[in-house]
């Protein structure tokens, strides 16, 4: 009995001691995990254009107030609101009535002067030959001349106020000075105008089939311009299809399919702000932009030449310092601080701490550090950033 028990013992512990070993030889075997496989992006070297946003708003290439030059009761509307309106069409009418009076008033008036003329001048003809015999004395020869000439006179002020009465009975009638869209009316039929507190500018006329774009640069933005472009009022002189080269980004986000120019940069900054107005020319034939639409001009600032670019996924941000992971040859990776330029849509560039065609880590930022080894992936990063050109 005590053999068998001996003998089951010594077994057990001889299969515990094989199974030990060959466990560790498959330890042994099986060695450290592979690196796990991380995406990594070039470098990439190239000139590329700078571009510089401005916000702007857009204006009629001409907005021309509608003004009710004489005083009156609005008596017609003869448009219809927000359509096109033609040079020369009626807009609106005041109530003339008054205007007509004045203007039989002065006709009147001018009757009256017409005839006292006439019986001046009787009188002069009839006391000239009398005065050539001395039939009559020279003072009253003197006195029939200055009654002519002062009939004359009187005359033409009675034209000149008859004239200037008739003149204001056709601001009764208001016109359109051009072609174009014309807004909505702020005064209603019934309503006293021209003159405040009631409306005096009645409405506006713009054309749209060009636009204007205003928008303030800064003082250094137009230094960096005047040093890229060379003299800017001398690049206003010339053609237009030669220096249409400003887009222009709507609220929407798309881009204006239509390129437009600088056609006016104000004579001054600016001393409060510091900014400096500019001004911009778009074709609209779609009349897709309206006056009081706000936008962004996009301009080319400079081109930088042999940029280094990254995507800003390969960036870490942590209390104002920025970083990338940067593969090195032994696949290990490397943190390492750079500084940053502009932005070029979903590109960076970086003027300084990488090389052209190093690799950066992209997307995968919390699954490595300094001296993780990886097995890169190189991928091709495909920007979404359309060129403005």
């Amino acid at each position: 009995m005590k053999k068998s028990l001996l003998s089951m013992i010594l077994a057990s512990s001889l299969i515990f001691v094989l199974i030990f070993f060959t466990s560790c030889g498959e330890d042994k075997k099986q060695g450290p995990p592979p690196p796990q496989e991380i995406q990594v992006v070039e470098v990439i070297q190239k000139d590329v254009p700078i571009y510089k946003e401005f916000v702007g708003q857009v204006y009629g290439h001409s907005d021309i107030p509608i003004r009710a030059r004489v005083t009156g009761f609005l008596e017609g509307i003869h448009f219809e609101e927000g359509l096109p309106v033609t040079k020369g069409q009626l807009l609106y009418s005041i109530d003339p009535s008054e205007y007509e009076a004045k203007v039989a008033t002065q006709k009147s008036h001018l009757a009256e002067a017409k005839t006292s003329l006439t019986k001046s001048k009787n009188d002069l003809d009839r006391i000239k030959p009398l005065a050539e015999i001395n039939a009559v004395s020279q003072s009253d020869l003197d006195a029939a001349q200055a009654e002519y000439d002062a009939s004359v006179s009187y005359v033409n002020a009675m034209q000149s106020n008859l004239d200037y009465s008739r003149i204001n009975l056709s601001y009764c009638q208001i016109k359109s000075p051009l072609n174009g869209l014309i807004g909505k009316t702020k005064a209603r039929v019934g309503e006293f105008v021209g003159q405040n507190p009631n409306p005096v500018i009645l409405n506006t006329v713009s054309t749209v089939d060009k636009i204007r774009v205003e928008f303030f640069i800064t003082e250094a933005d137009y230094i960096r311009l005047a040093r890229a472009y060379g003299d800017i009022e001398e690049d206003l002189k010339k053609e237009n299809k030669d220096r249409e080269h400003l887009s222009l980004i709507l609220a929407d986000g798309s881009t204006f399919k239509h390129k437009g120019y600088v056609s006016f940069v104000n004579r001054e900054v600016d001393a409060q702000t510091g900014s400096l107005l500019v001004q911009a020319i778009f074709p609209n034939p779609d009349k897709l932009l309206k006056p009081g639409q706000y936008s962004k001009v996009v301009i080319k600032m400079r081109n930088a030449k042999d940029a280094m670019l990254i995507p800003h996924r390969c960036i870490i941000e942590l209390q104002g310092q920025n970083s990338v992971f940067v593969v090195k040859d032994d696949n290990t990776v490397e943190s390492r601080q750079i500084v940053l330029g502009e932005n070029i849509g979903d590109l960076q560039i970086v003027t300084s701490g990488l090389k052209p065609s190093e690799k950066v880590v992209i997307d995968a930022l919390q699954k490595v550090k300094s001296g993780t080894v990886i097995n890169p992936e190189v991928i091709v990063f495909e920007s979404k950033t359309n060129s403005q050109d």
